[in-house]
């Protein structure tokens, strides 16, 4: 006879239960165990007087003796993490995927010091969805389009269409207006470079992995222009690396041409200017052609308000 499944636990403001295996060892509460497993976690102890850290039916534990071998759960969430001061919005939405149009300077999965303020939380957390789970990636600093799965069965196949560059991508951006010809098809091999330069992707030598077609749609004022990238593939950074490397760095890149000093607490008033304005595929589930676009700001020389 199979096993009863496990009581699913519930969201806290868009945040999943993560679990922690208690492993054999020395220590002698479960807070101590808790210190030293996930340092970067400083208030174990009133997690646990709070109720905060419970078992796998989701009854609170005790900070008693040590017990090896149990499993128990927490909500990740961090008291600096910061307040993003702009709002997603939900795009499209049927029983197979979400699409929703991701404001700057918000993450789209928990990383580092932010947990609740990310796209996958906000939107577990306002629609009640559970299993979200993001199908592609977009860098935090980037705004618009980003596809989530709704059912978990499904994940797989909208994975597999995005890592096999089955989709066609838009996205707008603002640099210096440059003198083409437009539009053209850049190539690079895009490498991260092992120095403290960790964040900038480099341009080296050999095959190239990167490849977007470029096209200069709108000359602007203080010599810059609107430009449409379509990238053929998916290198990271590969948008921002790319039109540094043609010298057309993107206003507000704060990583190209000189990577800025991290900012703590993060400031909100210069946006870098790309958004991911169109995403089309066929759907591997449905077989449905589908196609979704985001509005752009109504101010010509700006494609995201400060």
């Amino acid at each position: 006879m199979s096993r009863p499944a496990k009581p699913a636990l519930p969201l806290r403001d868009g945040v999943a239960a993560s679990a922690v295996f208690c492993a054999a060892g020395p220590w002698a509460t479960l807070a101590a165990f808790l210190v030293e497993r996930l340092p970067r976690v400083l208030d174990w102890p009133e997690r646990i007087a709070r109720g905060d850290v419970v078992d796998d039916a989701g009854r609170p534990v005790a900070n008693g003796p040590y017990r090896a071998g149990q499993r128990v759960y927490y909500w990740r969430y961090l008291a600096t993490e910061p307040d993003v001061p702009f709002r997603e919005r939900i795009v499209f939405q049927d029983e197979h995927l979400l699409v929703a149009d991701k404001p700057h300077f918000l993450p789209v999965t928990p990383r580092g010091i932010y947990a609740r303020q990310t796209l996958m939380a906000r939107l577990r957390h306002s629609t009640g969805l559970a299993d979200l789970i993001p199908v592609h990636r977009l860098d935090r600093e980037t705004a618009g389009l980003v596809v989530f799965s709704v059912r978990p069965g499904e994940r797989d196949a909208y994975h597999r269409l995005f890592r096999d560059r089955a989709v066609e991508k838009v996205y707008d951006a603002i640099a210096p207006a440059g003198d083409g010809p437009w539009p053209r098809v850049v190539r690079h091999r895009l490498a991260e470079p092992d120095t403290e330069q960790f964040l900038q992707m480099q341009v080296v030598g050999g095959e190239p992995n990167a490849e977007t077609h470029i096209d200069l749609v709108e000359r602007l004022d203080g010599g810059l222009a609107r430009y449409e990238l379509r990238p053929h593939t998916g290198a990271r950074h590969q948008l921002r690396a790319q039109m540094n490397a043609l010298g057309l760095p993107i206003v507000g890149d704060r990583v190209y041409p000189v990577l800025q000093p991290h900012e703590n607490p993060p400031s909100f008033d210069a946006p870098l200017q790309l958004v991911a304005r169109e995403i089309a595929f066929t759907d591997p589930v449905t077989g449905q052609a589908r196609r979704f676009s985001r509005r752009l700001s109504g101010d010509s020389a700006t494609i995201a308000p400060p």
